[in-house]
């Protein structure tokens, strides 16, 4: 049997996953790798670094297999927006700044003046964020101008990877779609993003479909990881576009709800001319044809674990859930905003901070949990309100992550989301449909959507209750009037802090 490898670049690891032809996953390999806070809001790492763990995850894959020469091809899922600079040797000129580095607030203002934000939002339907690339492409240039003057091209961090992997020097649109540098709708690099900012049109690189060969295994990196130089190296795609893949979120109607540390609401979008107006991220898919919208909570499973360390250390996560169970829809009229960092979606404030609204005498442990945990998934709410405003109609929504690993987590999100939720068989996330995008690209299936009905596989299935959905409603209403209540204080508590 024939087999293709998925390559997860993460930000703490890297992790690479053995698919067979039929979509089991065979086997899995996960390698670490530093970061670098040299100051505070820096978040760097060394690509090198991403380059030899990839290379001993796959040669520890290799080794145990029978015969190497099996595997018919590898694609890449790669974390977004950090900025790789390479010389005119194609070397990294520093370390790469990653998508949670927060040192370019003034960049994303100046690119807001630079551009204006109307007209930014018709380009690139994305606001400046300091996780995008542009801003950190500026700062670079106004803090270290030396460095930036000998860039020849710059890269997203799993393209230098495959750079690395096949020598060759590109970038899919899925990811090219953060940068802020793509006219997402017409997906071609935007002169006038460029020109405006000061950014040589030069120094982007070509652009390619996720499901692109864009070379084969190097003599010297298959000597090094035991995969053979025929083995083909497809584009890939951004983090996100192939979770969604690995998801099967291939078709309208279908919705990914992620609780991972930061929480995901994405959906597929058929065209790229919706205004959401920056409220929510437009990119490209990992499809060439489509697109996907995605609202983002900061601090979704980590307001939960923040909960526990903080206010239950002596119980597990599941007595935890037990005691949230044991409250009541609404938590006995507590509210929970999870702004514990700050906010993305809809209210991109760094300064905001949570807030327990409604505390009484006889709320228990419990209760307070189930409040967080309803909290946290108001806030993906938002994002999918948003959708629905703008006539997207949800169906079915996929749950994944931690959110999906509670009977009563999932069963909430049906509630406040008013939509069937259903979990995965075999959730491997990005990794899962960077090897679908390999398995297309070794024509194995015509396309994505035909491999992930072979490749992805749903379980449990969760329905609204009519009672809760009600409730709900109704208590959404009121947690949507903490941001604008309590934002001025959270701002000028700041001060403080």
């Amino acid at each position: 049997m024939n087999y293709v490898v998925g390559v997860d670049l993460g930000t703490s690891a890297v992790k690479v996953l053995l698919v067979s032809k039929t979509g089991q996953v065979v086997d899995e390999v996960s390698k670490d790798y530093p970061l670098y806070h040299d100051k505070p809001g820096y978040s760097e790492q060394d690509p090198e670094d991403w380059v030899k763990q990839t290379k001993c995850a796959l040669k520890e894959l290799t080794d145990r297999m029978d015969d190497p020469s099996l595997i018919e091809g590898l694609s890449l899922s790669g974390q977004m927006h950090g900025l790789v600079l390479l010389d005119e040797n194609d070397q990294p000129l520093r370390r790469a700044i990653l998508w949670n580095d927060t040192r370019t607030t003034a960049e994303c203002r100046e690119i807001e003046q630079n551009v204006g934000l109307e007209r930014l939002y018709e380009l690139t339907k994305n606001p400046a964020l300091e996780g995008f690339t542009l801003p950190k492409l500026l700062w670079v240039k106004k803090h270290e101008p030396e460095i930036f003057k000998k860039a020849k091209v710059f890269l997203l961090p799993k393209d230098y990877v495959r750079y690395a992997l096949a020598g060759d020097i590109s970038m899919d649109f899925s990811d090219a779609a953060g940068t802020l540098l793509l006219n997402v709708a017409e997906k071609t690099w935007s002169e006038e993003m460029c020109e405006k900012n000061g950014i040589p049109r030069s120094l982007c690189p070509t652009l390619v479909g996720s499901d692109q060969q864009t070379g084969t295994i190097l003599a010297d990196v298959a000597n090094e990881t035991g995969l053979s130089t025929s083995c083909k190296v497809f584009a890939g795609g951004a983090d996100n576009a192939c979770g969604a893949i690995g998801a099967g979120i291939l078709e309208d109607g279908l919705t990914l709800s992620s609780t991972g540390t930061s929480g995901v609401v994405l959906s597929y979008e058929a065209t790229g001319d919706k205004d959401f107006q920056g409220q929510v991220h437009y990119f490209n898919h990992g499809d060439p044809s489509a697109f996907y919208t995605m609202g983002v909570t900061l601090a979704a499973g980590y307001s939960l674990s923040w909960f526990k360390d903080t206010f239950a250390k002596d119980i597990s996560f599941e007595e935890l859930i037990t005691e949230a169970k044991a409250s009541t829809v609404g938590a006995k009229g507590l509210l929970f905003s999870p702004y514990i960092v700050g906010e993305r979606t809809p209210y991109p404030d760094s300064a905001i901070r949570a807030s327990f609204i409604g505390m009484q005498a006889n709320h228990t442990r419990g209760d307070f949990a189930r409040a967080v945990i309803e909290g946290i998934t108001f806030s993906l709410n938002e994002s999918v309100e948003i959708f629905r405003r703008k006539g997207k109609h949800i169906s079915k929504v996929v749950a994944i992550g931690g959110g999906a690993k509670s009977d009563l987590w999932l069963q909430m999100q049906a509630d406040i989301f008013n939509a069937d939720v259903v979990t995965l068989a075999n959730e491997q996330g990005p990794g899962m449909g960077a090897a679908i995008i390999a398995a297309v690209g070794s024509g194995w299936y015509p396309t994505l959507a035909d491999c992930a009905k072979d490749f992805v596989a749903y379980t449990k299935t969760y329905h609204p209750i009519q009672e809760n959905v009600e409730k709900y409603q109704r208590i959404f209403e009121l947690y949507q009037q903490i941001y604008p209540s309590t934002k001025q204080l959270n701002h000028d508590l700041a001060a403080f802090r």
